[in-house]
């Protein structure tokens, strides 16, 4: 709405707005923001690596004092879609610069009233009362717990509401008595990324399709909530599931209601035995010296890991915490991996020697594995600290292996990969890596997660205790 009034402009520098937020060297764009296509990290696990804990206070100026101190981009803006739900906070933040007004008071006075929502709004207290607040629960040994939220993460997540309300905001996408037809259309457009690749995000939707019908979706979970808003615009009919424990899945129950209406629309369900295609080309004989040839590790990422060996007369693939599944050659280069439903291709070197393979696009380089006893395992024992999160963790060799304190979550067991490559065993550590300088010493390490990467820590001399 602010962009068709001209009051934002969607290939603007966000710093025009909001000048605070770190300069990268890169021009990030508004529309970056709204695609997930801008390289800021996501601040739940970022926040969780610096010692914050999913049931603490997380206020929505705290995920904002974390994007003012990010000190690089996961990634080139533009490069790739990756979700990062501090990007919409920073979006929340641009909405009040530009209105006058707190984010909450915006969408109040221009949307939610405007359509009847008289029990939604965002959260921007976690000590407020909510008259009929539902809360969040999580499944235990002996029945359920309550999972304490005191979220005010405003523009990605926060919103109260019920399903009469949303029932209301899902009609408007038909009429666009709030917005205009302009605003409802825009919502539907991509995001392109910088190779021209359009991808499946639009303005806080994802189009899909579901038994040949076109949809247009977003789910979401938080302290045990677990949410759909489902849509099939061509049919006018959309669906809403809010539920309030954790381990329920609304998605397919959302399809269910689907298929209860639309079912004489709709293709016809898969049937029960039903398989997804498979690669058809017949297998051909690989030589057992060929074979050998492709045997050992390559790196498909950070902690990612694919272990390739000898199965008989064939090869088997085992990538990182997978079952070890057979390849088919379907050439004497190409082998296909049923389970994964794609296959894996191995290339040569300069110097003739397999030193790579090629998986879903990705080209994994062949790398050696090398085991940690305790001497080795020493290198990597001090304080390790982060300028970007002020947090520290300790390094230490404990009944032969490396663990990693903190203050607040204690021990992490660090699991060898690879040479200066660690496995973490918690969900917010999952790959640790560390860097040397010319002189081989260890002077800092990297945790890499999935929408956060490559969060440093540099050694510190003094090695204070924790």
């Amino acid at each position: 709405m602010l962009v068709e009034a001209g009051r934002i402009n969607l290939e603007d520098d966000i710093r025009t707005y909001l000048p605070d937020l770190p300069d990268f060297g890169q021009t990030i764009t508004v529309d970056h923001l709204l695609h997930h296509t801008s390289g800021i990290r996501d601040w739940p696990g970022t926040l969780a690596v610096a010692g914050w804990r999913m049931d603490d206070v997380i206020s929505f100026e705290q995920i904002l004092t974390m994007a003012r101190n990010q000190q690089d981009l996961n990634f080139t803006p533009g490069a790739e879609y990756s979700y990062s739900n501090t990007g919409y906070n920073i979006l929340a933040a641009l909405v009040a610069q530009v209105s006058g007004q707190s984010f909450r008071e915006w969408t109040d006075a221009n949307i939610f009233q405007p359509l009847g929502m008289a029990d939604t709004h965002f959260h921007d207290n976690h000590a407020e009362i909510v008259e009929n607040r539902a809360r969040g629960y999580a499944r235990i040994a002996n029945g359920f717990q309550n999972i304490p939220n005191g979220l005010t993460a405003l523009g990605s997540s926060s919103l109260y509401t019920t399903i009469d309300d949303l029932a209301k905001w899902i009609i408007n996408f038909d009429g666009g008595r709030v917005g205009g037809v302009s605003v409802i259309e825009r919502m539907q457009r991509r995001g392109v990324l910088n190779d021209g690749e359009e991808i499946s995000y639009a303005f806080g939707q994802s189009v899909g399709e579901y038994r040949g019908l076109e949809t247009w979706s977003h789910s979401g979970s938080w302290a045990g909530f677990r949410t759909i808003l489902l849509r099939f615009p061509a049919q006018r009919f959309g669906v809403v599931i809010l539920s309030n424990v954790g381990g329920y899945n609304p998605t397919p129950v959302a399809s269910a209601v689907a298929d209860v209406y639309l079912d004489d629309l709709m293709e016809p369900r898969a049937q029960d035995g039903d398989t997804p295609a498979v690669d058809k080309r017949p297998a051909v004989m690989v030589s057992a010296d060929l074979l050998d040839e492709y045997t050992g590790i390559y790196r498909l990422g950070p902690g990612w890991l694919v272990t390739v060996t000898r199965a008989g007369e064939a090869l088997a693939a085992q990538a990182t915490s997978e079952p070890r599944f057979p390849m088919r050659a379907v050439s004497e280069r190409e082998f296909f991996v049923e389970a994964y439903g794609a296959s894996m291709t191995f290339g040569r070197g300069v110097e003739g020697k397999v030193d790579h393979l090629t998986y879903r696009g990705i080209h994994a380089l062949r790398v050696d594995a090398q085991s940690h006893p305790a001497g080795e395992l020493s290198d990597y024992v001090g304080e390790f600290y982060s300028e970007e999160l002020d947090t520290s963790y300790w390094l230490a060799v404990r009944d032969g292996a490396l663990v990693a304190h903190h203050r607040r979550h204690g021990d992490i067991e660090l699991t060898p990969l690879l040479r200066d490559e660690f496995r973490g065993n918690q969900w917010f550590i999952p790959v640790v890596e560390f860097d040397r300088d010319e002189r081989e010493d260890v002077i800092g390490f990297r945790i890499t997660q999935g929408r956060s990467r490559n969060m440093r820590f540099e050694r510190r001399d003094e090695n204070r205790l924790p």
